[in-house]
């Protein structure tokens, strides 16, 4: 649904958000509880059909606000039952979104950004580069998006129960936005989610972990993908601004008086970072870190000089962090056939870093 122009878009709005634009127009602020609960509870975007607001109401809604979602382009469908959906946004640039079915939860990877900032060698969406972070509404549009397609083929209230901001982008480098979303997903009047079944993931933006503490206690994932400075270096660049010394006590001050445990994510590369000495540095490393971890078989893309590890490699890295005394699983390669597996997610994005240009020799600018 395409934006119009001066009209503000009440759908990344949450309860206090609301409250004050009410306000600030002569409304009661319990407008605002009504509002949240037809858009997000009952996905109507539509303010005539908001049956228990006053005409009058309705019809100032409709000459100064709107609900504007998303725009599915295309939806595909795994053989394992994953869907992933590129979506449209308000200025043509496209972002994907992949809903993970599992026995007991349904799980929707959610983006942040259009692209990414970071520059992780590993991963499809970084090759793209970066061109903006996505609107409050743009994130929490994505659960929308979801729900309404999946709810009426399921007949479930709750098809989606999980929901991982592990999608395109950083969402550390995009806080305000991120956490006004979370605020809906956590609402009982909007998604109603549970904190720990709310996740961010995050390469290491230090200070913005320190600040996410501050404001909520959802699950944090780590993207560390390497068990020293050198490697991590070149893996993810964004270790030569935040080693990994510094994100690790970041992690730590997280859960500091909290029950819960950081998820440590690793994808397994051959040859590169998955010999049996790296799962032990890896397991010293950690010690003092209440975690558990999750390995990463790699999803290879076009162009990458990349491989996956072998699954023998795979099981000896995972028992070595066993016998360490972590709970280590192993994830299941998901959606890989439509390219909607970690890493392979790829919208449509005007590059502002140049970042693929570069890659290919094709721009020899800053």
């Amino acid at each position: 649904m395409n934006s119009v122009i001066g009209k503000v878009n009440l759908l990344g709005m949450g309860v206090d958000s609301l409250k004050t634009f009410f306000a600030a127009h002569g409304e009661k602020p319990f407008r605002a509880v009504q509002v949240v609960q037809w858009i997000h509870q009952r996905g109507i975007a539509d303010f005539e059909a908001m049956t228990d607001l006053a005409r009058q109401l309705r019809g100032w809604l409709l000459e100064c606000a709107e609900v504007s979602t998303p725009e599915v382009v295309t939806e595909q469908a795994s053989a394992d039952g994953t869907r992933k959906w590129l979506l449209r946004l308000y200025d043509g640039q496209c972002i994907e979104t992949v809903f993970i079915p599992e026995e007991g939860r349904g799980t929707l990877c959610v983006s942040s950004q259009v692209g990414c900032a970071l520059d992780c060698g590993f991963c499809s969406t970084a090759r793209q580069g970066f061109s903006r972070n996505l609107t409050a509404a743009e994130i929490i549009g994505q659960l929308w998006v979801a729900r309404s397609r999946l709810q009426p083929e399921e007949g479930k209230s709750r098809v989606v129960s999980n929901v991982v901001l592990m999608g395109m982008g950083e969402p550390l480098l995009n806080f305000d936005n991120v956490v006004e979303a979370i605020s809906l997903m956590l609402d009982d009047h909007a998604y109603g989610l549970s904190k720990r079944r709310v996740t961010v993931s995050t390469a290491g933006v230090v200070p913005a972990i320190d600040r996410l503490h501050d404001v909520t206690d959802v699950a944090l994932a780590l993207s560390l993908h390497a068990p020293d400075d050198a490697l991590r270096n070149e893996l993810v660049p964004l270790n030569r601004k935040y080693p990994i010394k510094e994100v690790i006590d970041a992690c730590r001050r997280y859960i500091a008086g909290r029950h819960q445990r950081i998820t440590v994510e690793y994808v397994l590369l051959d040859g590169v970072n998955d010999s049996p000495e790296q799962a032990r540095t890896l397991a010293r490393l950690l010690r003092d870190l209440p975690c558990k971890l999750n390995l990463i078989p790699f999803n290879p893309f076009p162009g990458t000089h990349l491989f996956r590890s072998t699954p023998g490699a795979v099981e000896r890295f995972r028992e070595i962090l066993v016998a360490a005394g972590y709970t280590t699983i192993t994830r299941r390669t998901r959606g890989d056939d439509i390219d909607a597996a970690c890493g392979q997610l790829a919208g449509k994005v005007a590059d502002r870093s140049r970042r693929e240009l570069r890659s290919t020799g094709l721009c020899s600018g800053p």
